[in-house]
Order: structure tokens, then sequence, then C-alpha cells
């Protein structure tokens, strides 16, 4: 009997597993796959190698505009995939070494939940049943795939893609259709754009970057189509088969020829076939429903990750699964989701919390809105040459504290994790004024915006 059992190794799982370990807790971590999730083998991590590979390149080409010349920059892309599989198989190797040394059993297998009893909860994997007294589900996402004609035949006859496969492309295709502008679908844009091949993005809204705030996003579109990306905005998709996906735009039926088609539309939580119906687990749109405390409709089961259909972010689900463990240690502790940053990883970045302009709006708050550009910074104007980057903030005016802030430039990834807490501690202007930030850094731009 164990006190713990957590379908899924990924963030919110191994992370959970380790706290809960540490506290006490005879945890044993089911995985089907391999441990890290979708993140750390086929998601956040590889992404960001290729991305940073890609930066260096493009880096590379325009270096003289920092003053250095030299001739002969290529990109060897199936170097690039072949370091993200080292960069992958040594952070995997340390999630399981940290489990291990954690207490943490972990076994690889699919998990069936098969009941309740008095004791707690049967969960079956590889034809042996386990029991605990909890139970904490953490099995993640999968990319969504809408009922596209001819979709399915092109994705077994490797046309169409969804995040998986292009990552594991071994030969850069020529032409590559984003079917989506969301952070999937830029953060691959991205890559492609700027190793050579011709990209095109196809999103069925009018904006880019889903609820980005919108002078950011529109920033960021402005900044890839100079680059060659061709967006197109209100696109619905009606076919990806034959080489060639096809759409329709303000009547009209037109069609792209593509080496590639990416299908990048958003992702679904992974609740099907793990025997949540046999516990009567309550669900929304697939997704399991949850409190702050990360509680399901079913005492004794937590829910955690993109599981729970909330914020499908990687540090979401570290978190969640913290909140989780604490609330089965009776430790008072909630998840806050107005406080949780994102971010785009393309070149240049883009990083937001809180409320955007938009979003502001549509609640009625009284607030003030206020754009400075990073150009106040000298460390930017000196790494970023012909960088137009912005940094924007929203402050309640009632209390004078801030409720968002949004950048787009590069080291705003790096940045926002401040501007997360002054939301998170409903900082007021009076007290970032007196915060001393390092100069010369791009961060210290958050300060010349509270004058």
């Amino acid at each position: 009997m164990y006190d713990l059992i957590i379908i899924g190794g990924g963030p919110a799982g191994y992370n959970a597993s380790e706290k809960a370990a540490h506290a006490g807790l005879k945890t044993l971590v089911i995985e089907e796959r391999a441990l890290g999730g979708v993140c750390l083998n086929e998601g956040c991590i590889p992404t960001k190698t290729l991305l940073y590979s890609a930066k260096i390149y493009d880096y590379a080409k325009h270096s003289a505009d920092y003053g250095v010349t030299f001739s002969g920059a290529e990109i060897d892309h199936a170097k690039v995939v072949e370091r993200k599989e080292k960069v992958i198989k040594t952070l995997v190797g340390g999630v399981g070494a940290k489990l291990k040394k954690s207490g943490v059993e972990v076994v690889y297998a699919k998990a069936q939940i098969k009941g309740k009893n008095a004791e707690g909860f049967t969960v079956e994997a590889d034809g042996k049943e386990y029991a605990a007294k909890k139970l904490l589900v953490c099995t993640g996402s999968d990319p969504a795939l809408p009922p596209i004609d001819g979709l399915k035949d092109s994705l077994a006859d490797g046309f169409a893609m969804t995040n998986r496969e292009t990552l594991a492309l071994k030969t850069l295709p020529k032409t590559l259709v984003v079917v989506g502008g969301g952070v999937i679908g830029l953060e691959m844009a991205s890559y492609f754009n700027s190793v050579g091949t011709k990209v095109y993005v196809l999103e069925m809204l009018d904006h880019i970057a889903g609820p980005t705030d919108r002078e950011i996003s529109k920033m960021l579109q402005k900044e890839y189509e100079k680059r060659g990306v061709n967006f197109i905005l209100g696109a619905k998709v009606t076919s990806i088969k034959g080489g060639k996906v096809s759409y329709e735009l303000n009547g009209q039926n037109l069609a792209i020829d593509a080496d590639k088609a990416l299908v990048s539309i958003g992702r679904r939580a992974r609740t099907a076939g793990i025997g949540l119906e046999n516990l009567g687990v309550i669900m929304n749109r697939g997704a399991i429903v949850t409190d702050e405390h990360l509680r399901t409709s079913v005492p004794g089961v937590w829910a955690a990750g993109d599981v729970n259909g909330k914020i499908m972010l990687a540090h979401t689900a570290y978190r969640e699964g913290e909140v989780a463990v604490n609330d089965m240690l009776g430790i008072k502790d909630r998840i806050n989701y107005s406080s949780i940053p994102s971010v785009i990883y393309t070149n240049p970045e883009v990083a937001s919390v809180g409320e955007t302009t938009e979003t502001a709006k549509e609640k009625g708050l009284d607030v003030e809105i206020k754009s400075v550009t990073l150009k106040l910074s000298g460390r930017y104007i000196a790494e970023n040459e012909g960088g137009n980057g912005i940094l924007k903030l929203i402050i309640d005016n009632k209390h004078r504290n801030i409720v968002g802030l949004h950048m787009i430039g590069n080291y705003a990834g790096e940045i926002i994790y401040g501007a997360a807490m002054m939301v998170e501690t409903q900082m007021r202007v009076s007290d970032i004024q007196k915060l001393v930030f390092p100069h010369p850094t791009v961060s210290e731009v958050i300060r010349e915006a509270m004058f």
C-alpha cells in the first residue's frame, strides 16, 4: 500500500512526487512513456534547443551589424537535432536520478484506475495492481486534431505533423505550412524561418499569439513578416492532403503547396482510457474539473497539469503539483492563476503576466496603461541593433498596483518572473520605484516605466 500514486511523470507528476517523498509519503509514479512528459521530451526543452541554434545562426548572419565579419555560416539541421536528443537524454536522466534519490518508485506502463474502496484506490499497470490512500492524476495533454479532411491520412503518410514529428525531422522542408498561430506554431515558424524554410502561418482568428496583449502580438507579426513569414489570418483550413493545405478566406477557396504541414491548433487534456469513469470524476469538455487546491470531485483524488485544462504550461504544472501535495499534507495553499507568466521563445522573445489591455477592458477595470521602449536600456541598445522592443504596464488606478506586464524583446523571458512576483504580491508603483535594479540591464526598464 502506497500513500500516494501519481499517474504521469511529466512536470506536475515528477515534481509532486519528489515533494511528497521528501514529506515522508510512500510514493509511486506510473509513467507510460518517459519521465519529463511532453515538456521535456517533445515540447518546451527540445523546442528551445532548436530555437537557440537558430538564434546563433541569426546572429552569425547579421554579425557585421556588430562589427564582426566572417563568411560561410551554415545551419546543420541534423546536428541541431542530434544535440536536441543529447539535451533531452541528459535532462530525463537527471529527473530519474532525482526521483531515485528521493525514494520515489517509478513504473513504466499505462495506468488504469480500477476503483475505490475503504482503504483507498486501486490502479493497474502492466498486469499488476497497486493500491494507495491518495491519487494524483497528471496525465498531461495531446495535440488537438480537428476533423479536417485528409488530416488523418496525411499524419499517417508524414505530410502532416504534430510538434512531436516536427521536432524529429532530420531534413529541412523547403516549404512549411503551420496551421495555428499560437505559441507552438509561432516558435516552430521562428525556427524554420531562421534556417531557410519558406513558412506560411494559417490562423483562424484575426490575430496571432492567442491571449497575448494585442499590441505586442502585432509587433511580433510585423517583425516576422519582415523576415519573410507569410501570415494568413481569418483562414479556415478545409483540407490537408496531397501536398496541399486548402483553406477558405473571405469567401474564396485557396490552397498552398508545401513539403510539410504542422498542425498546432492547441492541446486537449489526456483523460481517455485511464479509468476516471470508475471513480465518477467530474469532467468539463474532456478535462478534469479541479478547484484552487487541485482537488477533484472525488475525495482523495487530485489532478494537476494539462489534464485539468486550466493553463497548459509546464511551470503551471509544477506549481499545481506542489499545491496538490501541500493540500494532501494539510498545509494551507492555493494556486493563483492570475499571476502565472507566459513566454513565447521567438526572436525577439515575448513575455506576459496578468491582465492585458483587452482583458482589463472586458472586465471594466479602471487601469492606467503605459508603454515604454526598451531603448531606455543601455544594454538593450548595445546588444540589439535595430531592435524596437517595448514594455507595457497595466496599473490598477485605485490601489496603484501592477496587474499586468508585457514585453517584446530579448531577455523578456528571463525578466518576466520579477513581474509575476509584482502581480502576485500586488506591489504598488511606489514600492517598485524604491527597488534597485542592476545597471546596465534590460530589467531596469521596469523601473523607468514607473515614473
